[in-house]
């Protein structure tokens, strides 16, 4: 689930992947944002009902510093009211299962379009290309053309719930 989470963020906020790393107690995402600023992502999944500590935070802060990392997010189900008290003053923003950031639709269609326009200049050599420049054997049912369009009409009618599914969708054809 905090993976789902994360893509959302990642896409929305247009970050690059750089690195992840799986420890044991967490799985770190190092991206760049739009102006190279080296940006954490933590994601913490607890084994049961825990919730995240302020140890925790005073761990990350520490790491930010030592890395250099201009800003940092940690995701995860639940936090104790110290620990988000903690973020505030480290200036650590935080996602659980009851916070989300707000994010503008046009964000996150953004995110998708530059996902799908990726794969196809990866594919054919061109940002979207027009039908009959589409290397897809049927350019009918190329998967990303349809996407493109299904994620236009989702944003159009302002569906964010089919929007996020359009993400996932993206996500799976850019592995």
């Amino acid at each position: 689930m905090s993976e789902n989470k994360t893509n959302l963020i990642m896409a929305v906020r247009g970050y690059k992947t750089v690195k992840k790393q799986k420890n044991i107690h967490c799985t770190d995402v190092t991206a760049l944002d739009n102006l190279n600023n080296k940006v954490l992502l933590r994601i913490i999944e607890p084994l049961g009902s825990e919730f995240i500590g302020i140890n925790d935070i005073k761990n990350m802060a520490e790491f930010i510093k030592f890395e250099r990392y201009d800003s940092a997010i940690l995701i995860s189900k639940k936090f104790t009211d110290a620990a988000v008290s903690e973020m505030v003053k480290h200036r650590i923003q935080h996602v659980s299962d009851d916070y989300m950031p707000p994010f503008a639709i046009e964000e996150l269609y953004l995110g998708i379009m530059d996902l799908v326009n990726c794969q196809c200049l990866k594919k054919c050599g061109k940002v979207r290309p027009v039908k009959d420049e589409c290397l897809e054997k049927v350019s009918e049912l190329c998967k990303l053309r349809m996407l493109a369009g299904n994620a236009k009409c989702h944003f159009e009618d302002g569906l964010v719930g089919l929007l996020k599914n359009d993400l996932k969708v993206a996500l799976a054809l850019n592995r």
